[in-house]
């Protein structure tokens, strides 16, 4: 860690030194009320991952939601970590050479180090995620079985492989000014790589992690956008979301994993309707991580 910043009581962006990535990364942290290391070194807290989607940063989760009241009730740190504008929460293959970006590498290993060594983690963690983010958090549940007790994706690209998502992925990345070949290696060619990152090829590795899983389907505004309509990436980019869910769906259910899925028809891909799913999931992320409720009576 180099550098910490409060921002209020509960609220501290800490700057993390990365061998992962190369350079120092932030991370947004929100504490539970009346979290304190010094007077009970001995005790620690479950952690929540939330992960901001594609050309956003860190600090969205507590700029579009009320994450920080509503987590005020439970004893579970936040983790809002940096993820790159268009990172797609992976180590990058880079031709084979490898190195830098490794988002999976920093995420999962260097925040994790310092959230116990720094902030009392304990040894419970969930992920949650909204576009790209709803990806990373399906995906990191995938690869790495048992790590994590609970994944939410909130609206994510669940089926990379396909043409159109691929088609989307290109698009992103080089409007960012990135090579999106770097990232997975050419499809195809490096299927391995692609097959890796891929949740639909790594579904089995979901089993036992508690799943929400949720997405409009048409991408038409819905009741949570107001008189603001919607442009074509809100829409188009909602309802391929929505399709690769079912597709998911369809998985999960040939592999015998549970899981709540949510499709809604009309909703564009905006926070508004993040902010209710991750209210909806609330329940299950909390449970999932045994994070105490110190109001339970408002419940």
């Amino acid at each position: 860690m180099t550098d910490e910043e409060w921002l209020d009581e509960r609220t501290v962006d800490v700057t993390i030194d990365s061998p992962a990535m190369g350079t120092g990364q932030p991370v947004r942290l929100i504490v539970p009320p009346g979290w304190d290391t010094e007077t009970d070194a001995a005790r620690t807290w479950p952690v929540l991952y939330l992960l901001h989607g594609g050309r956003d940063d860190y600090t969205s989760w507590t700029r579009e939601t009320d994450v920080a009241e509503l987590s005020a009730r439970n004893q579970v740190i936040i983790a809002m970590p940096e993820g790159g504008r268009a990172g797609n929460y992976s180590d990058w293959y880079n031709y084979g050479r490898g190195g830098a970006p490794r988002w999976e590498t920093f995420h999962l290993e260097e925040v994790w180090q310092v959230l116990r060594d720094r902030y009392g983690a304990g040894e419970r963690r969930a992920v949650a995620g909204i576009s790209s983010g709803g990806y990373g958090a399906v995906i990191y549940a995938a690869r790495n079985p048992g790590m994590f007790t609970a994944a939410a994706s909130y609206s994510g690209l669940l089926t990379p492989r396909t043409e159109l998502s691929w088609t989307l992925l290109k698009a992103v990345m080089r409007n960012e000014g990135l090579d999106p070949y770097a990232m997975w290696g050419f499809p195809g060619l490096h299927e391995d790589v692609w097959r890796a990152h891929d949740p639909v090829a790594q579904a089995e590795g979901l089993r036992g992690t508690d799943l929400y899983l949720s997405s409009g389907t048409t991408g038409r505004p819905g009741d949570l956008d107001g008189d603001q309509g919607y442009g074509n990436s809100l829409g188009l980019g909602e309802a391929m979301c929505g399709s690769s869910l079912q597709t998911m769906r369809r998985v999960l259910d040939l592999h015998d994993i549970p899981a709540t899925v949510h499709l809604y028809r009309r909703g564009t891909h905006s926070w508004p309707y993040w902010q209710r799913e991750l209210h909806t999931s609330w329940p299950m992320l909390m449970d999932s991580l045994g994070a105490e409720d110190t109001h339970p009576e408002q419940a």
